[in-house]
């Protein structure tokens, strides 16, 4: 074996890279070593006594040499981040993280870059008690895979829609079991798509069902009542991980993270005002709603805040030669919803926005992977009314309209953006989503839409996560959606709990030498619903 190919020197390799990228205060001594700085740790007989890591850890908005670690304390400490390319954690380095203090929910994150790609990264997370700098918590372990190469296949995972409807927590039943089945896929990375919480929903502590029996909710204070304050959001977020399954989850599979309106207030837009119809908020200004949730959404999510525009929700993630995905954000800029008939894409029509708009044309023409996968918190042609009862009838919440026609209102948005790429003949684009609560894989062609001028793509429905089961909606032909799996029946009654097994999530492979991506539907045990082959364009 040549010298550059040994254990030592491959490990000094990861050490070197890591230390050369990095922008934080790095050291190879083991973390007891660093803690001995400000005097040797405490021995402490009580966990009590340390401070406490009731969240977990987690990862996410990976890139091709960077991650997000992401973790939260139950007082005021410093966050301390080990990492190393072994899960034995020898020639570890540490990053002496920032203080989780109130102002954050007692959140914290470390931007670690300089990762190597291609590579397994192993870490842990303990919190220094400021008061008590001696004082630290047991270590809380995780991992992720640093993209990149084109020698290995890319697997990742995508759903949404989660602790709605009243299904919260149920520990005999299993908990939130999807995050389970999702992990054993194995998957590089998760997009979540949205209605993350549901803000606007109560979690009681039991819930009768048609066979007369009883869910059993786990219930919190905090899910007792509509969300309003940023302390009501910030519990919101809690509340999901305090689920086992979660938890293990989100410590072994990054997170990529989009919002839809139940982070919110049911099919929210900004500048709405809450009717009297809805007798159950004190606080009647959505806009002011958004902006603590927000606030809670970032601190409770390991995003990467960016300084010039640290309210940016849409961004974007280059897994290397095989993908790259866009996150978009279909709430910050839209316009009021309306019946959506507008004939011009002024703001009244918006659902994107010019400015994102833009970037999602300029960040698609740019790429050069082979697979960019768009990832939307609404789906294209499933009709999505918006039901509340203080908007007037025949108001459109998502980007159909229901009149089958050429595009008008935000389907003008759709039409821009599926011209382009066909224009620019930009390859293989691929969209996933969530939000109406079931399953479905659509195939888009000009031949049978009533706007054709755009290259035929697939569009995958997750979700729900750990919701109520709705559908199947009504379908809008405007784009020529070829709906070819849909995973309930057409007379299915509505609002079914998870017990009923119809949660569903997606998965999304891509063989690193044929570069066929490979995407299937799943439910909440695993079974294979649908499955299908993408070959990429030549």
């Amino acid at each position: 074996m040549s010298s550059h190919n040994t254990p030592t020197s491959k490990r000094r390799n990861f050490l070197r890279k890591m230390t050369a990228g990095a922008g934080v205060l790095l050291t190879g001594a083991p973390l007891h070593s660093v803690m001995a700085q400000g005097g040797a740790p405490a021995l402490v007989t009580s966990d009590k006594l340390r401070p406490q890591l009731p969240s977990g850890v987690m990862s996410g908005d990976i890139t091709r040499d960077k991650a997000i670690i992401w973790s939260r304390a139950d007082r005021p400490s410093r966050m301390v981040v080990e990492y190393a390319s072994n899960e034995n954690f020898r020639d570890a380095l540490t990053v002496q993280g920032p203080l989780a203090l109130s102002s954050s929910d007692f959140s914290a994150r470390v931007d670690l870059s300089g990762l190597p790609s291609g590579q397994t990264v192993f870490y842990r997370v303990r919190f220094q008690d400021i008061q008590n700098p001696s004082v630290y918590s047991e270590p809380l372990s995780g991992s992720l895979l640093i993209p990149g190469g084109a020698e290995r296949d890319i697997t990742f995972a995508f759903s949404g829609d989660e602790a709605g409807q009243g299904w919260g927590i149920n520990e005999a039943w299993g908990g939130y079991r999807i995050y389970d089945t999702m992990r054993r896929f194995k998957p590089d990375f998760f997009i979540h798509s949205g209605d993350q919480i549901y803000a606007d929903g109560v979690i009681e502590k039991e819930v009768k069902l048609d066979d007369g029996t009883l869910w059993q909710n786990l219930v919190t204070p905090a899910k007792s009542k509509v969300a309003e304050t940023l302390d009501d959001y910030r519990g919101n977020f809690a509340y999901n991980l305090l689920d086992a399954n979660k938890l293990r989850f989100a410590a072994e599979v990054p997170f990529l993270v989009q919002w839809d309106d139940h982070e919110v207030r049911n099919n929210w837009y900004p500048g709405q005002k809450i009717g009297a119809a809805e007798k159950r908020y004190q606080e009647r200004d959505l806009s002011t709603l958004a902006i603590n949730a927000k606030r809670a959404m970032f601190e409770y999510n390991p995003y990467r805040i960016e300084p010039s525009d640290p309210e940016r929700v849409y961004r974007m993630f280059n897994y290397g030669p095989l993908l790259e995905v866009f996150m978009l954000d279909e709430r910050s800029y839209r316009g009021a919803n309306s019946p959506n008939r507008q004939s011009a894409l002024t703001q009244d029509a918006a659902f994107l926005g010019a400015a994102q708009l833009r970037w999602i044309k300029q960040a698609l023409l740019r790429s050069r992977s082979t697979w960019k996968v768009i990832a939307s918190d609404m789906p294209i042609s499933i009709v999505v009314p918006d039901l509340n009862p203080d908007v007037p009838q025949g108001t459109f919440e998502a980007w159909a309209n229901n009149d089958h026609g050429k595009p008008s209102g935000r389907e003008l948005e759709v039409a821009d953006l599926l011209k382009f790429i066909k224009r620019h003949d930009i390859k293989n684009v691929v969209w996933v989503t969530a939000d109406v609560h079931y399953a479905s894989a659509t195939c888009y062609l000009p031949e049978k839409a009533s706007f054709t001028d755009f290259k035929p793509f697939w569009e995958f429905v997750g979700g729900p996560l750990h919701a109520g089961t709705f559908g199947p909606g009504e379908i809008d032909r405007t784009f020529g959606p070829d709906v070819r799996y849909v995973s309930i029946p057409s007379d299915m009654k509505q609002n079914r709990p998870p017990s009923e097994l119809l949660q569903f999530f997606g998965i999304g492979k891509i063989n690193a030498k044929s570069k066929v991506m490979t995407v299937s539907l799943h439910n909440v045990d695993g079974k294979d619903l649908f499955k299908v082959d993408l070959h990429p364009e030549a």
